[in-house]
């Protein structure tokens, strides 16, 4: 979500000097860096050009209280922070972390601006889902409540895809506030698939408990003896990641490895020496999480494996664009049948993974994206001269 957010500030700073973003940071003094703790990599891509608010929020952690007080301690800095700068024409908020379009509706009551919300995941729905929290608990309502209360006076919301608007239009938020605007990816070189070795099935990103490992995990473990055919390559972190590293020594499975999060040059160079891209979605978290790894694959010309319901969002792109395959949660045996079948016809991912690059292009680059969200933002910000410093973007 920070690398999506910076895109956008930097293509609306084109031009302009009155772009804010408020952002959470923590230094780490050996390194002189700045980064959110433990939650993803250092981004090294040059800053947008706009007016950065470092808040010296907690160190992020995974573990409950540390998450807890770094989300904490983020909001109320933000707050505090956004009641002192100029009158902002128009606040983003997006959804790390959780309940921060209540920074947003604060100003947009007390200091008059409009307010879009970015909806990156569905808050408190992904917990529910999840069952870190009890559907019909006082906290569930609570914070159903609580969540849902910018939504409904918010000027406008994005949400991800299909299955994202249908949640929110079952909490009751009318339609007409909704707007579907995919996530991007940047271009990236076009490098031909690797024509030797095994079939490489690579998963790149957080993998976490919205995310089904139990699957690929079973198909994984049958194929164990056949490592000269195929690997499965797992760049990043997260609780199913460590999971899955556990399960792989378990089982004394020597065709599996595993990789530390990459910046997003690395990343294009990671994809391309792969065959196939893996995204994959727990069905309960349908439409409270939209698996955004897909665009990156597609950028890379490879087509895309996904694991999960077919109502989703990387499911209906895969149908729209034939661009990869869809595979039930749990079907151990309809997955491994699939990459058995691929590593004897390669010439089917090529072709796969031509219309994922050509449907890329057409729709889901950087500059695509980019010019959406602005297109959301840009008919009512203020045509007048730019005055520095008035805010328009808060992650």
């Amino acid at each position: 979500t920070g690398q999506l957010l910076s895109d956008l500030a930097d293509h609306l700073g084109q031009g302009r000097d009155d772009i804010t973003v408020i952002c959470g940071s923590h230094v780490d003094n050996a390194n002189n860096t700045s980064y959110n703790g433990n939650y993803g990599s250092t981004d090294t891509s040059p800053a947008p050009e706009a007016r950065i608010i470092r808040l010296k929020n907690t160190a992020f952690s995974r573990k409950f209280t540390g998450r807890m007080g770094s989300y904490l301690s983020f909001l109320a800095a933000a707050l505090w922070k956004s009641l002192w700068i100029e009158s902002p024409d128009v606040v983003v908020t997006l959804t790390t972390p959780p309940l921060l379009s209540l920074v947003g509706l604060a100003l947009q009551r007390l200091r008059g601006a409009r307010h879009i919300i970015w909806e990156m995941a569905v808050y408190p729905d992904v917990a529910i889902d999840l069952g870190v929290i009890k559907p019909q608990s006082l906290t569930a309502k609570f914070f159903t409540w609580l969540a849902d209360l910018p939504r409904h006076h918010a000027d406008s919301i994005i949400v991800l895809g299909e299955c994202m608007r249908d949640r929110l239009l079952a909490h009751g938020i009318p339609a007409k506030k909704i707007i579907i605007a995919h996530n991007w990816a940047d271009a990236a070189p076009r490098e031909p698939a690797p024509a030797e070795g095994p079939l490489s099935v690579l998963y790149s990103g957080n993998f976490g408990l919205a995310h089904d490992v139990e699957t690929i995990a079973n198909a994984i473990c049958q194929s164990k003896d056949n490592d000269a055919k195929m690997e499965f390559l797992f760049g990043g972190a997260g609780s199913r990641n460590a999971w899955l590293q556990t399960f792989c020594e378990t089982h004394q499975i020597k065709n599996v490895r595993f990789f530390p999060y990459c910046d997003r040059p690395a990343l294009s160079a990671r994809i391309a020496a792969s065959h196939i891209g893996l995204v994959t979605q727990k069905n309960e978290c349908l439409g409270s999480a939209v698996p955004s790894k897909v665009y990156g694959i597609m950028a890379a010309a490879r087509p895309v494996l996904f694991i999960g319901p077919k109502a989703s969002t990387p499911a209906r792109l895969i149908a729209e664009h034939n661009c990869g395959w869809q595979i039930d949660t749990g079907d151990t045996a309809g997955l491994t049948a699939l990459l058995n079948r691929l590593n004897q016809n390669r010439d089917e991912l090529t072709a796969a993974g031509d219309r994922a690059h050509q449907a890329f292009h057409h729709h889901y680059q950087r500059a695509i994206g980019v010019a959406h969200i602005a297109s959301i933002l840009g008919p009512q910000l203020p045509t007048r001269e730019p005055r520095a410093h008035r805010a328009t973007a808060k992650v």
